[in-house]
């Protein structure tokens, strides 16, 4: 069952990297090209005003190349390992949340991945295009961000186990309200205890920043919502007749 999942979870995991690569060819990659002609007028303004000769460094990968097939092959290969890891988590949580189907389950499971992986981190370490940011700091600033997804996706799991230690005692909703407030509340201290990074040149266009930004947040909003939906279609008719032992502790009531 769990190999039969994991392919499914895989085939509808590059049909989402499809449609986000769609996303991306006509909503982001004209930002990037906006955000590199930015970056290469201020280089030749800097240029000009101290003299010095422009001098041309060697184009490793083409645009064409990075906005055709680099952004493809990158975003169709992320959805496939986003899909199979899904549906390794669909497998183990299927049963344990409640008397909830797979399509339910994969809805509930594709929306707390969208928020633990995407929002939370983007709320503080927000996706940022071309001109933006210091060379030297990529390297800190790529570990901030990974701290702050660790933190996020165990506050996640937490927090979910919380609710589930809480259903019998508190009720549904009630467990849910308490464990939705104590990862908020993580959250907010890890958030606020991260040192903050800001890097925007003063010059550079809002609007350019905010769309970049908005559009990268849709790319995978488009992403797990394709696996939110698509997985738990496939996984009803192909678990149809499965019954699972119900381990959740709504089973008491």
């Amino acid at each position: 069952m769990v190999g039969n999942l994991l392919l499914r979870g895989m085939i509808v995991g590059v049909i989402a990297g499809l449609l986000a690569f769609g996303f991306a060819r006509v909503f982001g990659e004209p930002q990037v090209d906006r955000a590199i002609a930015f970056e290469e007028q201020a280089a030749a303004a800097e240029q000009a005003a101290s003299g010095q000769t422009a001098v041309e460094e060697p184009e490793l990968v083409s645009r064409t190349t990075q906005a055709g097939i680099g952004l493809f092959t990158g975003v169709v290969v992320y959805g496939a390992a986003i899909g199979g890891l899904f549906s390794l988590v669909f497998a183990y949580a299927y049963g344990r949340i409640g008397g909830l189907g797979p399509r339910a389950t994969a809805a509930l499971l594709a929306l707390a991945g969208f928020i633990a992986i995407v929002i939370v981190p983007d709320l503080k370490y927000p996706a940022n295009p071309p001109a933006v940011g210091n060379g030297e700091t990529i390297g800190a600033r790529t570990e901030l961000f990974f701290v702050m997804l660790v933190v996020s996706i165990a506050a996640a799991v937490a927090s979910i186990s919380l609710a589930q230690r809480l259903w019998a005692s508190r009720g549904p909703w009630n467990a849910a309200i308490i464990a939705s407030l104590a990862f908020v509340a993580v959250i907010a201290i890890a958030q606020y205890a991260l040192p903050t990074v800001n890097e925007v040149p003063e010059n550079f266009p809002a609007d350019l920043l905010w769309r970049f930004r908005i559009t990268s947040i849709g790319l995978h909003a488009v992403l797990w919502t394709v696996i939110g939906l698509g997985f738990g279609a496939l996984a009803e008719h192909s678990m149809a007749g499965y019954r699972p032992v119900v381990r959740a502790r709504t089973a008491l009531h």
